[in-house]
């Protein structure tokens, strides 16, 4: 499956080389074959061909040794991952010079880490940044925990800790004194059970397959990963409100943002609370188009 629109440093460009991957990942052999145009490739339809393709990525190009999501929680698409830590590094480049920031002084606060700890893993092994990552949901939590613990390249340099209080983000997690360069958000996108359910049919017929009956998620996720009450537009509006008591601990605040057509929500709810500088990142990876809302005082 071709990729496009990534990010220029991206390592995942072109095709995957499943060759490559199935030598560093074996248990992906059993998922890849020939389609009817004597293309190599694995069925995108199928949560444990997806999440085997993953961990492959993560250990052929990040020399990760070990990697464990638990059944039916969301397994993230290793690119577009990547691809947003890339665009960050870009963010914070004009403070030094217009060069990447790199080592554990630049400091990233994830939101919603998720069972994987996928952007703490990443953004260590690709800028050797430090993170805190939170999570609400108690069996994420002690994945995600367990993601970093059995991982020595990144074990020093990433904390997982749980948000007690799901109705906030920064509450109770950032201290008076705490410094961030970044936080990181991946909300859920949907609104409602039913509004997840027909972007998952959605997305089985892009993907071409002949599936039916109850519709199933090739990237996994439970509920609160998939939608939340009022979807990201609540999400993200609370989070821009929340960030205001924070002027002074992060210098950009970011999160991505699914629909295009709340960006004007959102840029209302900005100028409400005065900020200094906005900025709005397009990003793409094949049919999948998202772009990451940014904002801060410093």
């Amino acid at each position: 499956m071709k990729k496009n629109n990534l990010h220029p440093r991206s390592v995942h460009q072109g095709r995957y080389n499943l060759a490559a991957l199935t030598d560093d990942l074996p248990e992906l052999a059993a998922h890849v074959f020939k389609n009817k145009h004597d293309i190599v490739t694995i069925d995108f339809s199928d949560p444990k061909a997806v999440f085997f393709l993953n961990k492959a990525l993560l250990v052929h190009h990040y020399k990760i040794k070990f990697w464990e999501i638990p059944s039916g929680y969301l397994c993230p698409p290793v690119p577009g991952r990547a691809d947003y830590l890339h665009n960050i590094a870009d963010l914070l480049a004009p403070r030094i010079g217009d060069k990447v920031p790199t080592g554990p002084k630049v400091k990233g606060l994830d939101i919603g880490t998720g069972a994987s700890a996928i952007y703490p893993i990443l953004g260590n092994r690709l800028f050797e940044w430090s993170f805190v990552a939170t999570e609400t949901d108690e069996v994420a939590l002690k994945s995600a925990q367990r993601n970093i613990k059995e991982n020595q390249e990144v074990v020093h340099n990433v904390t997982v800790v749980q948000q007690m209080n799901p109705a906030k983000v920064f509450e109770g997690i950032i201290n008076f004194d705490d410094q961030f360069d970044f936080t990181m958000s991946n909300p859920p996108f949907h609104a409602s059970p039913n509004e997840a359910v027909q972007a998952t049919q959605r997305k089985i017929r892009n993907l071409g397959t002949k599936k039916s009956g109850k519709a199933t998620r090739n990237f996994g996720g439970r509920a609160h990963e998939l939608w939340t009450e009022g979807g990201e537009v609540k999400f993200i509006q609370s989070m821009i409100l929340e960030s205001r008591s924070y002027v002074n601990n992060c210098k950009w605040f970011t999160t991505l943002v699914s629909k295009k057509s709340n960006l004007p929500i959102f840029e209302k709810v900005l100028a409400q609370v005065s900020v200094k500088k906005q900025r709005i990142i397009e990003m793409g990876q094949g049919q999948k188009q998202s772009r990451i809302l940014c904002w801060g005082w410093k």
